[in-house]
């Protein structure tokens, strides 16, 4: 019965934070919260095919900069750009309007604006070059598997410590995570996190994305009142970077 319901959960939260064809549904309203343990679990495999399609674009020699674009590609099909989308409408949002409504109509807006634009070509560019930095395919892999489990690992944090700046948002449908649920999410976070970057590497990533991604949830709460969907995904984007610039630095 147990292991039913974690599975379950587990295809809830990849139904959420992929496009993969996976039959789950949220029946009630906190479920998706509920499954957010999860989220740095779904990262991990997302991580993992990711690192699997820059090792084989290596192994052809394609050059260190195709294999981490095609590894971004690759990550980006299989969550359905999701929040790179999200990236893009909270720089829109937090950078074209003037008050909290404006702010928040602009965010629902699909089209994207300049800084939308902006935030996605400094996005692209960052992770790329930070793969290009680190050089070895083998060790780009295991920097792309760390980042894409610990910058999901922080999304029932701030799931937790804000409100839904919406009140029919997916911020107010998802529900807010207990403590034992975001607990498990971050120690699924860290131990991926330190095991894939090593220890000392590993815990200054930690703390460097925590506070980076903590910073970005206050924004949220001057600028909207709490988070909403395309504010878990820029916080994702924020994350993913500051993880991979870290795993590069030397």
């Amino acid at each position: 019965m147990v292991a039913t319901m974690i599975f379950d959960q587990f295809l809830l939260a990849t139904s959420v934070l992929t496009r993969l064809p996976v039959a789950a549904t949220a029946s009630e309203e906190g479920t998706v919260a509920e499954a957010s343990w999860a989220f740095p679990a779904v990262g991990a495999g997302i991580g993992m095919i990711a690192a699997l399609v820059l090792f084989v674009a290596s192994s052809f020699n394609l050059g260190e900069g195709s294999a981490a674009l095609l590894a971004l590609v690759t990550a980006g099909l299989i969550t359905g750009a999701l929040h790179e989308d999200g990236l893009a409408d909270t720089a829109d949002g937090f950078g074209g309007g003037h008050t909290r409504d404006e702010k928040l109509a602009i965010m629902h807006d699909s089209r994207s604006g300049t800084y939308g634009v902006l935030a996605l070509i400094f996005s692209i560019g960052l992770r790329a070059g930070a793969l290009i930095a680190i050089g070895s395919p083998i060790e780009a892999g295991l920097a792309l598997i760390a980042a894409h489990t610990a910058s999901r690992a922080g999304l029932p944090v701030v799931m937790r410590w804000l409100v839904p700046a919406r009140v029919d948002g997916l911020g107010a449908m998802a529900g807010t995570p207990g403590p034992v649920t975001m607990l498990v999410a971050l120690a699924i976070g860290i131990l991926v996190a330190l095991g894939m970057l090593g220890p000392i590497r590993g815990a200054v990533a930690l703390v460097l994305t925590g506070a980076i991604m903590a910073v970005t949830a206050m924004l949220a709460r001057r600028q909207i009142g709490g988070y909403t969907g395309d504010v878990l995904g820029a916080l994702q984007q924020i994350g993913e970077i500051t993880m991979l610039l870290v795993a590069a630095a030397r």
